[in-house]
């Protein structure tokens, strides 16, 4: 028996599931399925995998903020903590329907119309429905391939003005190229309360960006922002007018900061990486690397010279 089947014999099933959930919690955008049949190979066991997958695709799915397309092409549903009416079932407020979705394929099965109580009141609609408008064609000029929607998360049931609510905009975008070995996503949540009595509504963004780069080798990018803004509350056009403004400049304003740190990245990052002086005080002589002999100064340091 190897080492390597020695030591997995050693691991009970709770600890094998852990590892596999692991695995699959912690893979790239748009690679999931890949790492999923490299376990199942390694596992060599179903039930385990299919215990291990239950759990981690629903995360995974939501993490990533994925877009399933409906059976029909009528429509499709972000995977997303704000949409999950339970583990299986989707709102896709644009089309006031449900999915439902089967997790670990990754795939929407069926649909149904949402119910009163999955929908906001006509007062709330209609401040969800004029900022998804505007929120779209930001998207659509934006993201080549970005998706998005707009959720009511709070004050569902407020009928008319003197009661605060709260909105959430959901915008995620991929671009996935696994024959070039790149893979990238784009995810950003903009949570918006609307303060009645102040008059105001206050936003706080969570910006993510994440990409894969594997040609003969492993880079990952994981980067997050966050930030805050407000404006004034007003008629649901002039609101999501201002708040539509509010997310081109932050997302902009950030993307931007990411290009100039990495145009910079060769000539500053890099090199800061590196010691100045060596332990030794002196520069390395990049120029003339053949004097250092490892396997020599090795020999000498354990006596073995003298036996040649």
């Amino acid at each position: 028996m190897s080492d390597v089947e020695e030591k997995e014999s050693q691991l009970s099933d709770d600890q094998k599931i852990e590892i596999t959930k692991w695995f699959l919690l912690n893979s790239p955008a748009g690679e999931v399925q890949y790492v999923a049949k490299d376990i199942q190979a390694v596992l060599k066991n179903e039930r385990l995998f299919n215990k291990a997958a239950t759990e981690a695709f629903p995360m995974y799915n939501k993490a990533h903020m994925i877009c399933l397309e409906f059976p029909d092409r009528s429509g499709e549903v972000l995977l997303t903590s704000f949409s999950e009416i339970d583990e299986n079932e989707y709102l896709d407020p644009r089309t006031a329907q449900v999915a439902i979705v089967d997790h670990v394929k990754q795939v929407c099965e069926d649909t149904r119309p949402a119910n009163d109580k999955e929908l906001p009141s006509p007062y709330i609609e209609e401040y969800r429905c004029a900022l998804d408008a505007e929120i779209s064609k930001y998207v659509t000029e934006a993201y080549p391939k970005g998706v998005c929607s707009v959720y009511c998360t709070n004050g569902k049931d407020v009928e008319e003005p003197g009661l605060d609510f709260e909105l959430v905009v959901v915008i995620s975008a991929a671009r996935h190229s696994p024959q070039n070995f790149c893979n990238g996503s784009w995810q950003s949540i903009w949570k918006m309360e609307f303060r009645d009595e102040l008059q105001i509504v206050e936003v706080k963004g969570e910006l993510q960006v994440g990409a894969h780069y594997f040609e003969e080798g492993n880079v990952q990018l994981d980067a997050k922002h966050e930030c805050k803004d407000s404006t004034i509350f007003q008629s649901p056009d002039d609101c999501t007018g201002s708040l539509t403004k509010i997310i081109r400049h932050h997302e902009t304003e950030y993307l931007n900061s990411l290009q100039m740190s990495y145009s910079n990245l060769s000539e500053a990052t890099f090199k800061d990486l590196r010691r100045k002086l060596p332990v030794t005080r002196t520069h390395f002589p990049w120029h003339n690397t053949l004097q250092f002999n490892l396997t020599r100064d090795m020999q000498k340091s354990l006596g073995m010279e003298a036996n040649k």
